[in-house]
């Protein structure tokens, strides 16, 4: 059962888990796909532990920076689950209230799917109602979708090594 403050995502993919969490995890795969087009990633880091640092910098059309923190990994599970936190800085020190226009948790799952394919879940988790609502109205579904439409594009246009 979806809590109402739950934004989900779940898509069969025919990319497989591992191509993916490596895109999602790898600064120079990560920035090519990762906010919808004609938006742009122009800076990312990752320090890819619990605690480690995800951040990354988006710009608009104009090119005006779209507002961001620093987020904190939760979770790390090689070629299967990530999670990271709006919440957290990194070290897992909380952010100032208003660093972020909401505060979110991100849950990706990468399960093997057929010859090949995965099934990829992203969850965005919400501590209120009104947050996963605003976070909809912003364009949640629309938004995650072609980003992962564009993530499965790179990964099978682009050389991974």
């Amino acid at each position: 059962m979806q809590d109402e403050r739950d934004l989900v995502l779940e898509r069969v993919v025919d990319v497989s888990p591992e191509l993916l969490f490596k895109a999602w995890t790898t600064p120079e795969h990560l920035m090519p796909w990762f906010c919808p087009k004609p938006y742009r990633t122009i800076e990312c880091e990752i320090d890819l532990k619990p605690g480690g640092k995800f951040f990354a910098q988006m710009v608009d059309p104009d090119g005006n920076k779209l507002p961001t923190a620093p987020g904190c990994y939760l979770e790390i599970v090689p070629n299967r689950r990530l999670v990271w936190t709006s919440a957290l800085g990194p070290g897992f020190r909380p952010l100032a209230p208003g660093q972020a226009p909401w505060f979110f948790t991100a849950a990706l799952t990468f399960e093997p799917h057929g010859n090949g394919g995965c099934t990829y879940t992203a969850r965005a988790i919400h501590s209120t109602r009104e947050d996963a609502q605003a976070h909809e109205q912003m364009g949640f579904s629309q938004g995650w979708g072609r980003v992962l439409e564009q993530l499965v594009d790179y990964v099978k246009s682009t050389p991974m090594q």
